[in-house]
Order: structure tokens, then sequence, then C-alpha cells
């Protein structure tokens, strides 16, 4: 996760800015990039939770990438300042690398139940890119994929990891940076429009055509003065404003960016060996672990399951209707109470079986496949 924020600084141009309170399991992400001054890092240990995100949203409005790091109970305290990246369309990654809860929970142990807090845990309408890693080494590429997007898309993403992640290990090959596509952060350098006698000026929120991200001006660059704040936003010029098709009209167009990074989110894929599966195991982050192990010996005994994994959970592929329209069953484990079922079927209007553990622990393999067994079975006895 440490070298996936290094790679997003790098390749995007942007100085790394960390900003993090301590918190289990989150400090070693803190511990690694403390590591990276000569990779032109700054790590900032701040003095509780709402000041590491502060510092990291004002790393970024001065053209970092700023960064933050915690856990569930973190989440909760950042909320207002995520919010608050929302209004002024800025750029900030926020890792939350989950543990069982809730308040302070078991700090050492594992769980995936910070989903909707993720998607949906601010005030007002405040749409979040969600991404989540599926096992250790993906912890790379999904980070700089979260970089990518809220440079872009000019937005705060939320990247989900999880305690079982972030102890695991497994061998990884180390890409080459050239590998990497570029992220250009874009940065306005003059007018780009006009006020309100005609002169040129500098309209902060006048938005890219394609993605609808608003123009990135960093504080001190000529003729680009502005007013940036927490207060609702007057489209282009953004003055403070009060008007109530204004506000309708901007609450409108950060969801519809926010809906617009799909255009980014690769389809679904589905791997179902035999084509003639009718059960499907859906996942998200770690559970793919588990997922993988108890299907894989599913298919030795001759029972056909397909399987698919999430990592943009918001928005979600394009495809995924089709998807979960094509089976039969949908399984869905997850180490919460059922926190991704809920979402696709109120999203979907499809049924999915939830499939839950809230242990502390990965979701055993074993007991996976014993009833995913009966599952299968089950559906075979019904025709």
């Amino acid at each position: 996760l440490a070298l996936g924020l290094i790679a997003g600084s790098v390749t995007s141009g942007l100085p790394l800015f960390l900003s993090a309170y301590p918190i289990t399991p989150a400090s070693d992400v803190l511990h690694e990039l403390s590591k990276a001054k000569d990779q032109g890092v700054t790590t900032f240990q701040a003095e509780d939770e709402i000041a590491a995100v502060g510092a990291a949203l004002g790393a970024s409005y001065a053209g970092h990438l700023g960064v933050t790091s915690t856990s569930g109970p973190g989440m909760a305290l950042k909320s207002e300042t995520i919010s608050l990246a929302v209004m002024l369309e800025q750029p900030l990654v926020i890792c939350d690398i989950q543990r069982a809860g809730p308040a302070t929970g078991m700090p050492t142990k594992t769980e995936q139940a910070d989903l909707l807090q993720a998607m949906f845990g601010r005030n007002g309408e405040s749409p979040v890119p969600v991404l989540a890693a599926k096992s250790s080494t993906d912890c790379f590429d999904t980070a700089v994929e979260a970089c990518r997007i809220a440079v872009k898309y000019r937005t705060p993403v939320i990247m989900l990891s999880d305690g079982y992640l972030a102890n695991g290990a497994e061998p990884w090959k180390i890409p080459e940076l050239d590998a990497i596509e570029p992220i250009d952060p874009g940065f306005a350098t003059g007018p780009n429009g006009t006020d309100e006698k005609g002169q040129p000026a500098f309209l902060p929120y006048q938005r890219d055509p394609e993605t609808l991200a608003r123009a990135w001006a960093i504080p001190g660059t000529p003729e680009l003065e502005h007013r940036i704040g927490g207060l609702e936003k007057g489209d282009l010029h953004g003055e403070i404003s009060y008007d109530p098709e204004n506000h309708e009209r901007m609450t409108r167009l950060r969801q519809a960016k926010i809906d617009g990074i799909v255009a980014d989110v690769p389809d679904m894929e589905v791997d179902d060996p035999s084509g003639e599966a009718r059960v499907l195991v859906l996942g998200w982050g770690s559970t793919y672990g588990p997922i993988t192990a108890s299907t894989r010996r599913l298919r030795q005994t001759g029972r056909n399951v397909a399987t698919a994994h999430l990592r943009h959970l918001n928005p979600m592929p394009a495809n995924l209707g089709e998807v979960l329209a094509a089976y039969d069953k949908v399984v869905v484990p997850e180490m919460n109470l059922g926190q991704l079922a809920t979402v696709l079927r109120a999203r979907y209007l499809t049924e999915v079986s939830s499939y839950s553990r809230v242990r502390g622990l990965p979701i055993s393999i074993t007991e996976l496949e014993a009833d995913l067994i009966a599952e299968i079975d089950a559906l075979g006895k019904e025709n």
C-alpha cells in the first residue's frame, strides 16, 4: 500500500504528503512512508484523526498528493472533512484499513464492516468513489488507481483494506514505474473564462466536459485568485450561494461526476470455466482468498460454480446488473452482516444470498466450501 501511494505520487509528479494519527492496523502505512523521505515523501503524525485529514486536505489544496490513513473509528472522525473535500472538489486519498468494531472494537482483528460508512457516512449528498483491494499485493495497484481517480476527477477517494491484508504476505514482482500510466494533474495555468464585465477571469468551478472535474489552481499562481470553502458554491464562479436552483444543480453535478467514473471502471469479469454454473459467488476485498480457494475445491468435486470480485464499489462496473441476472443464485460472502448484499439488493432490485461472518477472523475456507456445496446441491434438487 505504501509503495502504491509512492508510485501514484511519482507518476503524477505530485509530492506525496501523508498525514495520519497512529491507529491499529493502519499505523504501518505511516511507519513505512516515514522511511521514504528520499522519494520526496513527507509524513506528519497529527495529534488526532481530525487534524490528520485536515492537514492532508490542506496539502492537496497546495498542490500535493494529500493522503491520510486510518481505521474505522478514525473514519468516523474524518467524515466532516471528507465531505468538505467533496464540496471543494479537491483530490484526497483516504486509506481505511478496517478492523473489528464498533467503537474501539478489537483493534488487532479483521473485519469488512466499513463499506456502508465509506459509501454513505457523510452529511448531505456527499458521493465519494470507493475501492477495495483483494489481496496484500493488490493493495499496490488499488492505491495507484485511487490516486489516479482522485487527481483526474478532483475528488476524495476511499480505499478499503483490512487487518487480514495488512498483516498478510505473498510473493510479488515489483512493477516497472514506466509501465504505469502517467497521471496528469492538469493544473490551471491561466484564466479560463470571463467575469461579469467581460474581463479574463479564473472560474474555479469551470468543469472539464468529459470528466466534470473542476479546475485546480495552485495558491499563489498569478491571476488565479479565487474563493474556496465549505459553504455551497455558485456554479462556475465559486462564490457562496444559497440559491435553491444552484444548490440542486451543484448537487447533481457532484453526483454526475462520481457516476461518470464508471467510464474508467473495467467491466466485471466472471470466472466460470464450465460456462454452465448456476451459482455465482461474488466477493469484495479480502474475501477473494477464501472464495478462490473454496471454489477451486468445489470444481474438483465436479460442481460448477462461478466467481467474480469487485474492486470498484462506487461506482460499480457498468455490466454488474447483467452479471447478477445471469445466475440463478448469487452468494455474497462478507465479514460483516451483509453490507454489500444490502447495496446490491437496493441498486439492482435482485435477490442475493448474504453469507456473513463477523468473528474477527477471515472466512473459513472449509466452512464456505461446505455451505456452497449445500447451496449448489439444493439448487440441483429443485430441478
